[in-house]
């Protein structure tokens, strides 16, 4: 996965209450290495250090990581998160390119909705042909995974 540098100007006052990447991870609820792999990708600013070397967080990564979390929800990629906090960081940035992200994820839904129905429909079928009972040498589900008899349905993966 390529790195996503989005850049947002500092926006805490100096004397803000600073987290350490435990604090930070216990209030998102993801685990500590989560947040250095989100550092990593870009999606979060690279911490502060204290005097002894901790990573000390502001109320903005916070801020961050519910912006991911909201955009994970929706089923946005990292790598689109990524395109999203860029946008979000140059507030003249065009509208357009936000819309674009987001009719690129809703494509790629109703492509996984696609597949979804399709398999639906092929194990429906293989459902149908199924009595429930007797031995599974003759179980119809059984022979269509041996590759003996395969709903049409199912032959499109292969």
């Amino acid at each position: 996965m390529r790195l996503i540098r989005p850049h947002l100007p500092p926006n805490e006052p100096m004397d803000a209450p600073l987290l350490t990447i435990g604090e930070l991870a216990q209030h998102a609820q993801l685990g500590a290495e989560t947040l250095r792999y989100y550092e990593r990708l870009g999606l979060l600013a690279p911490a502060s250090r204290s005097p002894s070397g901790y990573r000390r967080y502001t109320a903005q990564a916070m801020d961050r990581l519910d912006f991911i979390r909201r955009a994970q929800a929706l089923g946005f990629s990292l790598m689109q998160i990524g395109e999203l906090l860029a946008l979000h960081a140059r507030p003249e940035s065009d509208m357009g390119a936000v819309r674009a992200v987001a009719k690129q994820r809703l494509a790629e839904i109703d492509a996984k909705i696609d597949d979804l129905q399709r398999m639906r429909a092929g194990l429906q079928t293989l459902l149908s042909a199924c009595p429930g009972h007797g031995p599974s040498e003759q179980c119809p589900i059984l022979a269509a995974l041996r590759g003996n008899t395969i709903p049409e349905v199912l032959h499109e993966h292969d």
